[in-house]
């Protein structure tokens, strides 16, 4: 299967197993819950699942790469107990806890978090000595004499022998104690992940031509030959950032990330190519609807391979907006209930208004550092959360400046500035997206294009929002074979009024 459809399914057992009856106890008692074993190539994304799981489902995550841990520190170092058994005086050898199920602990005692996922990565390539211990740990979840707290589900992941040749082969009784999960490179199921992560468009665009340069893994006279999802998504961070800061992209840096000669080399040169046509079009007067005849006419005589990174540059401006649109759509809706949930103290005096933001800010702060503790805040998340901590601190240096406006009247009227500048906002991103079909009707028109920006559009998470939200009918009129989204606008739409007066 592919990485999202292993996301899915393992997300469905941590819910099952962390499912109680009336009584509070675990439907699936901890010691029948199999830990889940996912089978897949180096670099698939195994680990990010993983996090947005934990993100999703608001519980832990304590990640362990198990080959770099040895037989002491995951079983837990001996010592010599004194006991007594039948009058006589005995000395036995135990094991202090090992550090894997401490650390299980001290996340829940610094967190405050009670459930959560004890993710052991390349479990089937620990060393020789390590074998029997980790065995024991799959069947019957405990190091030594210390179980994995109730509450805790146990994910692992291995490498297929073909690409590890360490890789321990496990026998029927264990397999047959754990869900395996088999996944294998997809490039479309990867797109969705790679849209919410905020891929660079270079490499979105150069993988959409050449899928067959996603993944791959080979052996040659050299050596190992790869380059994996990993790569792609380590890649695009340093792409930002040396566009940010002005720094030479050359098939040096690339091939540092993409380890394999032949593609590193198409890449460079694509990217290459993908600047020149950045530079070339431009690309906010064609958002602005004031593309120059010079550049539609360049672009019907394009070559495909340029219209679609044309495509890429038109889309890529419009869904960074409509992300940043969303966003901050989620940010005041957040906002305007905790508001509303204060109001109250807030139509009351200037100290208990001030006490008031200042208790919600101290909240919004333990909700972070709890979801940092526990590694279970999505990028996103924590944007979010610091965003509105800082807002709520804007708010009370507001009223605090005040003299004898009540607090609530201050704040409301500050909310309802930043909504009316949201709602200029989300126009603005709409006459974009709907000028993009409109270059696109008068230079691809009947092509594949409009097709190509009516599927990406719709594949991107915050795009396919935005749209069914904000109505953009220009994407509805290419889209008739999916109009089925017009009937989703009311389930889509999480906030239909945004008004402090509610």
């Amino acid at each position: 299967m592919n990485i999202k459809d292993a996301k899915e399914q393992i997300k469905n057992a941590v819910t099952a197993y962390l499912t109680k009856d009336e009584l509070g106890r675990y439907v699936i008692p901890p010691h029948k819950q199999r830990p889940v074993f996912l089978m897949g190539p180096p670099g698939i994304g195994k680990t990010a699942i993983m996090e947005q799981i934990a993100s999703e489902l608001g519980i832990g995550l304590l990640s362990y790469s198990m080959t770099h841990h040895t037989r002491q520190s995951a079983l837990g170092l001996p010592l010599i107990k004194h006991t007594t058994y039948q009058g006589k005086e005995y000395d036995v050898s135990e094991y202090t806890m090992s550090e894997i199920i401490a650390s299980v602990y001290d996340m829940m005692e610094t967190s405050g978090i009670q459930n959560g996922i004890l993710f052991l990565d390349e479990i089937n390539c620990v060393s020789e000595t390590l074998t029997p211990i980790m065995l024991q740990f799959l069947q019957y979840k405990v190091f030594g004499k210390h179980e994995v707290p109730a509450g805790w589900i146990v994910v692992t992941a291995g490498n297929p022998p073909e690409y590890n040749h360490s890789v321990r082969e496990f026998d029927i009784a264990t397999w047959d104690r754990l869900k395996r999960v088999d996944i294998e490179p997809d490039f479309d199921a990867w797109k969705e992940f790679a849209y919410l992560s905020g891929m660079h468009n270079a490499i979105m665009t150069y993988l959409e031509i050449k899928k067959g340069n996603f993944y791959k893994v080979e052996t040659t006279v050299d050596g190992k030959s790869f380059v994996t999802a990993r790569g792609w998504d380590d890649l695009s961070q340093m792409l930002h950032l040396y566009e940010q800061h002005k720094l030479l992209v050359d098939e040096k840096l690339i091939s540092q990330y993409i380890q394999n000669k032949q593609i590193a080399r198409d890449f460079s040169v694509y990217y290459d190519l993908y600047l020149k046509y950045k530079s070339d079009y431009q690309i906010q007067d064609i958002l602005q609807g004031r593309a120059s005849s010079e550049i539609k006419a360049r672009a019907k005589r394009a070559k495909f391979d340029e219209r679609y990174a044309l495509l890429g540059l038109l889309l890529n401006a419009v869904m960074a907006d409509m992300r940043k649109a969303v966003e901050t759509e989620d940010i005041l809706a957040e906002l305007l209930k905790l508001l509303k949930e204060k109001k109250p103290f807030l139509s009351t005096n200037k100290e208990t208004a001030i006490a008031s933001l200042h208790e919600l800010y101290l909240r919004e702060k333990q909700e972070y550092e709890n979801g940092m503790n526990s590694k279970s805040l999505s990028h996103q998340k924590q944007t979010q959360l610091i965003k509105i901590m800082s807002l709520l601190q804007k708010e009370s240096e507001l009223v605090k400046k005040s003299f004898s406006e009540q607090p609530f009247e201050i704040i409301r009227r500050d909310f309802n500035r930043r909504v009316a500048e949201f709602q200029q906002t989300a126009q603005t991103v709409s006459d974009y997206t709907a000028n993009m079909f409109r270059f696109g009707d008068q230079v691809f028109s009947g092509g594949q294009e409009l097709t190509i920006l009516v599927t990406e559009l719709t594949v991107n998470p915050y795009s396919a929002r935005f749209i069914s939200e904000y109505r953009v009918e220009e994407y509805f009129i290419h889209d008739k074979e999916l109009l089925f989204h017009q009937r989703q606008v009311d389930i889509l739409s999480e906030i239909k009024s945004l008004d402090m007066d509610e």
